[in-house]
């Protein structure tokens, strides 16, 4: 039985709820480039079934920050997901933060375990710093997801290395992203 995964690329292109911005680039851009991706992977794989958040570069989620949140849980929730997968760029007002991440309601739970390893194969993929699996509860998208969700981090829109990785090789994302979701469902 394939695994149904719902790729979420955080933010919006425009208001409500748009991203970080930094070193030339935007958070819903990145984000955008690295699902489209991670999507057609994912795609051609018979192991999964998947669906994108927003299929298209001008798709808009709710029209203010709580609602655009809501469409996206609502989304996975309707498509019947057995995971939430979030894609985001970090932020710092430390140009030296570095580094690739994922974030989970709580570390000892499914969730947990997959986003241990799909942090693992991002940073063995791209050669980022591997700054592990933080527990945020309080994130909506974590918080309101009935079935596992983790949100990745993929690196500092804030570091100029980190950003001219994103935007050069979006596909390494993907490809780290894939992996580690392989190994932690034993493709």
């Amino acid at each position: 039985m394939a695994i149904r995964v719902y790729i979420d690329q955080g933010h919006n292109p425009e208001s409500p709820n748009t991203g970080a911005t930094a070193n030339g680039l935007r958070e819903q851009d990145i984000t955008y480039e690295v699902g489209r991706r991670l999507y057609a992977l994912m795609e051609a794989d018979p192991n999964y079934v998947v669906r994108l958040s927003r299929p298209t570069p001008t798709t808009q989620l709710g029209t203010s920050n709580a609602g655009s949140l809501q469409a996206r849980v609502q989304g996975a929730e309707n498509f019947g997901a057995d995971l939430f997968l979030s894609i985001h760029t970090n932020a710092s007002t430390d140009p030296s933060a570095n580094g690739t991440e994922t974030l989970v309601y709580a570390i000892n739970s499914t969730a947990g375990r997959i986003a241990q390893d799909v942090v693992d194969n991002v940073a063995e993929v791209t050669g980022l710093r591997n700054r592990g699996v933080v527990a945020r509860p309080g994130l909506y998208v974590l918080r309101k997801t009935p079935m596992p969700a983790v949100l990745v981090e993929l690196g500092f829109i804030s570091n100029p290395g980190d950003a001219a990785m994103m935007r050069d090789n979006p596909g390494l994302f993907a490809q780290g992203i894939y992996r580690g979701l392989n190994e932690y469902y034993g493709f």
